[in-house]
């Protein structure tokens, strides 16, 4: 699978009428991104079908699931919806799964006790499923930030999808994946130079995240504590969670985290207020080129 070393996340891929997503997706391709990725939270459209509609629309860019959660459907169904892509559309789709967030899972009406036993279960509910489909895989990566849940991805896995990290856990992450297995980092940022506009922006989007047990955990074990969580998320956090400034500046921090040991770093483009595509697709015009693409 060929998507470079830059992509895009966005939560409007899963949200926005198809006619949006589909132009979306098809400017990103155009600026040389290597990927879009498309999450399933709350309210949110289905992520496989989604992810069948981007990849109909567009002709190279590969389409990835961050995350699909093994709640919304069981492990019968994921293969098969992934094998479907993964026949139709070869060596452009990858499988995310996750576990999500109790809050999340609870919606649904299911225990979040214990998550790492339910990954387990379930991936070996796939690799059964897999016998008498189509010879066509799509790679499989795990949500993953702590380590048990990285060290899953590294023995049962193509390798992880983190989320709302600095490089100083993709470092972590690597070490713990190992040299063969993909490592590919979300990153969110901001074009703004004013640091209390930027701070404003990253705020807004850490919000929710600061409520999830999962993301608290993981930043407290990169040295963290209640104080950085405090009122909306320390200088500090919020320097560390979201790169913002020029493009030279933000362009560093995605470097960053592939001199750590990505091989892919998902560039989330945040927006004043809410999410906004047509924002992110001017922040990414303007990254584009910085980045070599």
């Amino acid at each position: 699978m060929e998507t470079g070393h830059f992509g895009v996340w966005h939560p409007l891929f899963s949200k926005v009428p198809a006619e949006r997503a589909r132009r979306a997706a098809a400017e990103i391709e155009r600026l040389g991104y290597g990927s879009v990725w498309i999450n399933e939270g709350w309210q949110s459209k289905e992520p496989l079908t989604t992810a069948a509609v981007l990849l109909a629309a567009t002709g190279r860019i590969a389409v990835a699931t961050g995350i699909a959660s093994i709640w919304g459907r069981d492990a019968t169904g994921m293969t098969a919806g992934a094998v479907a892509l993964a026949d139709a559309f070869p060596g452009r789709f990858l499988l995310g799964i996750g576990v999500s967030h109790g809050p999340l899972v609870g919606r649904r009406g299911h225990d979040y006790a214990k998550p790492l036993s339910a990954m387990r279960a379930y991936l070996d509910g796939m690799d059964d499923a897999k016998e008498g489909l189509v010879e066509a895989e799509a790679p499989r990566l795990l949500a993953a930030l702590r380590p048990r849940m990285l060290e899953l991805s590294r023995d049962r896995a193509d390798g992880a999808h983190t989320y709302f990290v600095p490089p100083e856990h993709t470092a972590q992450a690597r070490r713990i994946l190992g040299p063969d297995r993909l490592l590919a980092p979300e990153q969110a940022v901001v074009l703004e130079t004013d640091p209390a506009r930027a701070r404003e922006i990253a705020r807004t989007h850490m919000a929710y995240y600061l409520t999830l047990p999962n993301y608290l955990n993981n930043l407290r074990a990169l040295g963290f504590t209640d104080d950085d969580f405090a009122g909306g998320g320390s200088d500090r956090l919020t320097d560390a969670v979201v790169a913002w400034g020029d493009e030279g500046r933000v362009a560093e921090r995605l470097r960053a985290h592939l001199d750590a040991g990505a091989d892919h770093v998902a560039v989330q483009p945040l927006s004043p207020g809410a999410p906004d595509l047509d924002d992110a697709l001017g922040q990414l015009r303007r990254l584009a080129p910085v980045l070599g693409l």
